[in-house]
């Protein structure tokens, strides 16, 4: 059998990783795939946004089933058009992956449902938004409606950093068209959770919940970035909080798109935040979480490439997804400056056996050498019986690996350690 996923980052080494445990799986093709990825499929560079190109490799190539992992393809119609072409995908229409691409619609369609949310204005022009911005209840958050490679997101606890980001968005174009119209919505506290989850159109099936740690800096300091770690389980999503939320979200959500006529089958991604008044989303995903994919994959027993296969043919409620019981961090070494400015090129070198069980996100393979050619480079992820362990395995790995202008942060999992001695 042979698979094609679309996709170069370290989410798509970890789903690789996971779907060559299948022994129906011949090869594996990574379009563009990365330095990494190499080890694991065959990379062809093709973008991941290049849909004709995409649609094209596989026709000619009897790709047997697609997976396409990042948003920008998922929005720009990659599925439906291969679907079109004969080949059967993992992954949302553009109708439904809609729920990411545009936040106005996702946060309209919760409130259309009575999903929990925080409350939020719509702003199309920047002297609107900034007039609300002089007497709205600071702090508050400031969204672009569009994709914004996970940076589209200011958590303003200033009125002046609320107008700033209003500026960036809709003045400067930071993010282009993504920014022409936003949201402003109420500042929520609590603690955050992820969930990713299979869904076939009807049935949704969450998988093991993570922490994710999104600021550059220790002590959740710094710019936010595309994350620089993740532990799983989360100790904050309790089993009484997961009932609340398969009723009250993750459930309403899935009907809420099949009775749109935008039905969601692929990965459903929920940004959840427990708030004194019980769980709410903070936003949705339509794809798998990175770098959440590198600590829950770890853990999913059941063989991924069926569980698939099962979202695709609508047979989720009859196929089996079981999940370990130990627990996994992932840390992300990435290059000194990330988010903003940073140098690539140097090589990476690792002690033996270091690299197992790391995923590579951001290097390149020149001359037989691995080297950096991204802001996040490697996810560093190590499984164990308990938290505590998987946390000291993941740094303890971190210390064998090497490459000039190396970064980290050295307090992930911190906080959910703390949390389960409360």
């Amino acid at each position: 059998m042979k698979i094609l996923v679309v996709g170069g980052g370290g989410r798509e080494h970890a789903i690789i990783r996971k779907l060559k445990e299948n022994r129906e799986v011949t090869k594996i093709y990574a379009l563009p795939g990365n330095g990494g990825i190499a080890s694991d499929a065959t990379c062809v560079g093709i973008k991941a946004t290049d849909i004709d190109g995409i649609v094209t490799f596989a026709y000619e190539n009897k790709i047997d089933y697609a997976v396409v992992a990042p948003d920008d393809p998922l929005a720009m119609g990659a599925v439906d058009a291969l679907e079109a072409h004969g080949i059967p995908c993992f992954g949302p229409r553009a109708s439904a992956a809609v729920i990411e691409s545009s936040k106005v619609f996702a946060k309209d369609l919760m409130k259309k449902y009575d999903i929990p949310t925080a409350k939020y204005e719509v702003f199309t022009d920047s002297a609107s938004a900034l007039e609300y911005l002089e007497t709205a209840p600071i702090p508050t958050v400031v969204k672009a409606d569009g994709l914004a490679l996970g940076k589209g997101v200011t958590v303003a606890m200033t009125r002046e950093a609320a107008k700033d980001a209003v500026k960036s968005l809709m003045i400067d174009g930071k993010f282009g068209k993504s920014g022409a119209r936003i949201v402003i919505e109420e500042y929520l506290e609590g603690p955050e959770v992820s969930v990713l989850s299979f869904c076939d159109g009807d049935t949704v099936v969450p998988m093991i919940s993570s922490m994710d740690h999104k600021r550059a800096k220790d002590g959740d300091l710094g710019e936010n970035t595309g994350g620089m770690g993740t532990v799983a389980p989360n100790p904050y999503y309790t089993k009484d909080v997961a009932e609340r939320c398969m009723k009250e979200i993750f459930l309403p959500t899935v009907a809420a798109m099949k009775a749109e006529g935008r039905p969601f089958k692929g990965c459903l991604y929920f940004g959840l935040m427990i708030t004194k008044d019980g769980p709410k989303v903070i936003e949705y995903n339509c794809r798998f979480g990175d770098p959440e994919t590198q600590v829950v994959l770890p853990l999913l027993e059941s063989d991924l490439l069926t569980v698939m296969k099962a979202t695709t043919d609508g047979t989720l409620k009859d196929t089996e997804v079981k999940f370990s019981d130990k627990c996994a961090c992932c840390v992300i070494m990435a290059s000194d400056g990330y988010p903003a400015h940073y140098e690539k090129g140097f090589e990476i070198t690792a002690e033996d056996g270091a690299l197992e069980g790391v995923f590579v996100a951001g290097a390149s393979l020149e001359d037989g050498r691995l080297v950096t050619s991204g802001g996040r480079v490697l996810g560093v992820t190590a499984t164990a019986a308990t938290l505590k362990d998987a946390v000291a395995l993941a740094y303890e790995k971190v210390g064998k690996i090497r490459f000039e202008n190396a970064y980290y942060r050295r307090d992930i999992g911190k906080r959910a350690l703390e949390a389960q001695e409360d």
